[in-house]
């Protein structure tokens, strides 16, 4: 019985582990967060017109909807004008830094 519970919690993970790497696949989270910052936080800013974007309040799941219905009910042109390769790094960046993204681990 204990062997199969761990066989099945594996399998669950291998599952999740490639359902997550597919989610955003290529894109460049280093230049996200550039773009990110040079495109959005004029108006996602505090006292801004939008609300302060911080990738840990969604999960990767949240940003990857985001990002595939966002076209349709962002306000302004900006989102528009950015090209897909870039909205794609930082939806990237996004989805690597979310609530429930997996953490590399750090000594002390």
């Amino acid at each position: 019985m204990h062997i199969k519970s761990l066989l099945l919690i594996g399998i669950i993970l291998a599952a999740f582990t490639v359902t997550n790497a597919v989610a955003v696949d290529g894109g460049n989270a280093g230049k996200g967060k550039h773009l990110l910052k040079r495109s959005c936080a004029g108006c996602h800013k505090r006292g801004g017109e939008a609300e302060v974007i911080k990738a840990e309040e969604k999960t990767m799941r949240q940003w990857d909807r985001f990002f595939r219905k966002a076209k349709r009910k962002h306000p302004g042109n900006t989102f528009k004008e950015i090209s897909k390769r870039d909205k794609k790094d930082i939806n990237q960046y996004l989805f690597d830094n979310a609530v429930d993204a997996p953490s590399e681990e750090t000594c002390g």
